[in-house]
């Protein structure tokens, strides 16, 4: 199994800004890695059952658990280069910490890696998507976080597909997993801008005509969100906002892997380890893995 990365770091402007907490795998100092994590710990505009700020770190515990060879893909992990950086201080003033997550991404990508996210509430992704231009979004999520504001926030952790429309444009996002909706969102002239693909319609149609549909509408530079109540609660049940009838474990790895060698951002968000059994903590952990194995598989080819 894995061990906790060795502590060398040559990027100064941006350990100033982390813990020393690190992830199974990481043993990649900062300017040799391909793939640097980071955790952010903030959950204030959650409207449920806050707790998502303890997650990166549960996240990192489950995921010592797992064996470094990922054998679906034939991959050592160990061989990857990760880097974790640890977590962000916490935080209370939402502006604040989406402009702490704007810079790290930023100076991440600039160095020409792949920025890893774990949140945290579902609203950090917005911080990180102020980076990029001219991609499209995959986000699994079972609410369609498309209010205009909620709680008097526009960074509200439900406004987080509207923001992301304003950012990337129409017809740039693909939401799947949807199960929870608004008539104040549905209603909309901007809804239709996003094609929201609901659980419901997974299940008639199939994963692998989603994964089709995916693969026609998403460009070669893919940002990648998971929110975790876009699982069914039956596979992650700490979440902050759990919701009946939800996607597969198997449904939310087919759709990353297929894609993974587009991906040059990925985040985890709205994990709640406070009402978790364990499962929600090791299947986020497991994902990282897909990800990387995955991406790592696709471009040895």
């Amino acid at each position: 199994m894995g061990s906790y990365g060795k502590k060398e770091d040559n990027a100064t402007e941006l350990m100033s800004h982390f813990s020393n907490l690190k992830i199974a795998d990481a043993l990649s100092g900062y300017s040799d890695a391909d793939y640097v994590i980071f955790g952010v710990p903030f959950d204030n505009t959650s409207s449920f059952r806050r707790g998502s700020r303890y997650a990166p770190n549960s996240i990192r515990f489950a995921y010592d658990n797992l064996e470094s060879y990922e054998v679906n893909y034939g991959i050592n992990l160990l061989d990857a280069k990760i880097c974790d950086l640890g977590d962000l201080p916490v935080y209370e003033d939402v502006d604040y910490i989406l402009s702490e997550v704007e810079t790290v991404t930023g100076t991440i990508l600039h160095d020409k890696k792949i920025p890893i996210m774990l949140g945290g509430e579902h609203s950090l992704t917005v911080g990180a998507l102020r980076n990029f231009k001219d991609i499209t979004m995959v986000i699994i999520d079972a609410h369609s976080d498309f209010r205009d504001s909620y709680m008097d926030n526009k960074y509200n952790h439900a406004c987080v597909t509207r923001r992301a429309l304003e950012l990337l444009g129409e017809d740039k996002i693909i939401s799947v997993g949807t199960r929870s909706t608004s008539y104040e969102e549905i209603s909309s002239k901007e809804y239709e801008k996003v094609r929201f693909i609901s659980a419901n319609e997974v299940r008639a149609s199939g994963i692998e005509k989603v994964i089709e549909e995916i693969m026609e509408k998403t460009s070669e530079r893919v940002y990648f969100s998971i929110d975790m109540d876009g699982f069914d609660p039956a596979y992650a049940p700490g979440v902050g906002t759990p919701e009946p009838y939800g996607l597969t474990s198997y449904d939310v790895r087919s759709i990353l892997t297929s894609i993974s060698d587009r991906i040059v951002g990925f985040d985890i968000n709205e994990m709640t380890p406070l009402y978790d059994n364990g499962n929600t903590s090791m299947l986020a952990a497991k994902l990282i893995q897909d990800f990387i194995a995955s991406r790592e598989k696709a471009i040895q080819k």
